[in-house]
This record gives C-alpha cells, sequence and structure tokens, in this order.
C-alpha cells in the first residue's frame, strides 16, 4: 500500500534544489505513476532564466491548471499572432494564486523568484508538444535568439 506524499517545505526545498542544478532550471516531480496515467498531477520547479517556448493544448481535454506554492511565477498569454494579449503574477501570498488555462491558448511562464514552484495537474496521457502546438513566432529552447525572447518577456515583470 502507497503511503501518503506529503507536500512540505521540505519536499518544496528538494524539488527547487533539482531545478536550480538542471541545465534547462527547471524540474518536475510527479505525482502520477507513469506518463500514460489520466490525471498529471505534478510539481514544476522553476527558477529564473528557464525558457518554456510559448505553446498551446489542442486537445479539448487538455485544460492546465497552476497554482503557486511558493515564489512568484509570471504567466503571459498570447494571440494567436504572438502579441501578448494578459500578463499575470501567481503568487501563494498574493490576490492572484492559481489560473485553469483553456486548451487552445497560447501561454507560457516564468519564474520571477528563484525556488517558485507550483502546482500543476492537466489530462493524460503525456505527450511531447506537437507541431501545431509551439508557437510558430517564438524561438525554440536552445536556439540563439531564446535567451532575448526570454529576458524580454521577464522584463514585463519588473518592478519599479
Amino acid at each position: 500500500m502507497k503511503k501518503p506524499l506529503l507536500i512540505d517545505q521540505s519536499l518544496l526545498d528538494a524539488v527547487s534544489l533539482e531545478a536550480s542544478q538542471s541545465p534547462r532550471r527547471r524540474k518536475n516531480r510527479n505525482f502520477h505513476d507513469d506518463e500514460a496515467a489520466l490525471a498529471h498531477r505534478l510539481l514544476n520547479a522553476i527558477e529564473p532564466g528557464s525558457y518554456l517556448i510559448p505553446h498551446r493544448h489542442v486537445d479539448p481535454n487538455k485544460d492546465e491548471t497552476m497554482v503557486a506554492l511558493r515564489g512568484r511565477l509570471g504567466v503571459v498569454f498570447f494571440d494567436d499572432a504572438g502579441q501578448v494579449q494578459q500578463t499575470l503574477v501567481l503568487t501563494p501570498a498574493g490576490g492572484t494564486c492559481g489560473v485553469n488555462i483553456p486548451y487552445g491558448v497560447y501561454h507560457t511562464v516564468l519564474a520571477l523568484d528563484r525556488g517558485t514552484v507550483l502546482l500543476e495537474t492537466k489530462a493524460g496521457p503525456y505527450r511531447p508538444l506537437g507541431d501545431d502546438e509551439r508557437a510558430p513566432w517564438a524561438p525554440a529552447e536552445g536556439e540563439p535568439a531564446a535567451d532575448a525572447y526570454a529576458q524580454a518577456l521577464s522584463e514585463r515583470f519588473a518592478v519599479d
């Protein structure tokens, strides 16, 4: 019989440390048993400097819910042409701690604080993003222009 897994500061610290040591500056801690699971529940630790290409999920069962557990997470929503439509900050101590992102909406996230961790849920099974889900107007992860693009997005959240 499986034991309950507590989501406590120790677990958040551990996944944050893994993210800080990862070349991609992020790390998942899955609660589902495998990628074929019908419900995906996970912690997603993201460090500043991580770049996740803007994307959308085209499957109508792939709405995505994110709740900030620690730190501050910037969320950016785009129209189909790549124009920013909305930004918001998720933080457990602020006015908005979570968001449900409907399928078909282009979005990306970026950590605004070190040690940012969110709880993420969406329908499984897992499948990599398809060409029709990655934003065609944004640089892919690892491309030379990706760092500058991510920096421009993060500047939208700069505090005066």
